[in-house]
């Protein structure tokens, strides 16, 4: 009679051994889980950022249509309201960069922005508009 309740004791243990293992691997599941949806949140508001920050160089440069021609390539620097906005995208994106390129006979204006993610990944948002005064 003694032999069937120490095995019976085992076999409890061994059930609750189990149970704790299945728990134990389900919250290191939610803990990878969690550490991927910060992740992806976190790369979703640089894109976000990356967005309204190529937008807002777009609407500077209608705002100063007559210096639109300075703002394409490295001469954006020479305008101050060009190089407040790439000093802007330096300190809101890691690693970030923005670059205008303009075509002076057409108006076509293409904003880059570029920025390395904390993981190392490089990403870029690219936009492109007309910026030209009406009539030409």
């Amino acid at each position: 009679m003694n032999t069937s309740r120490s095995r019976q004791g085992g076999i409890a243990m061994i059930e609750v051994l189990v149970a704790l293992l299945i728990f134990m691997l389900g919250v290191l599941g939610l803990v990878g889980l969690q550490g991927s949806m910060t992740r992806a949140q976190t790369e979703s508001k640089f894109r976000a950022d990356a967005a309204y920050l190529a937008s807002e160089a777009i609407g500077r440069m209608w705002s100063n249509l007559s210096s639109v021609a300075s703002y394409d390539g490295s001469g954006c620097a020479s305008v101050a309201r060009c190089k407040e906005w790439q000093d802007k995208v330096t300190a809101t994106l890691p690693q970030g960069t923005g670059a205008v390129t303009l075509d002076a006979a057409s108006g076509d204006a293409t904003v880059t922005v570029s920025w390395t993610s904390p993981g190392g990944e490089t990403h870029k948002y690219v936009t492109s508009t007309t910026v030209a005064k009406a009539g030409t």
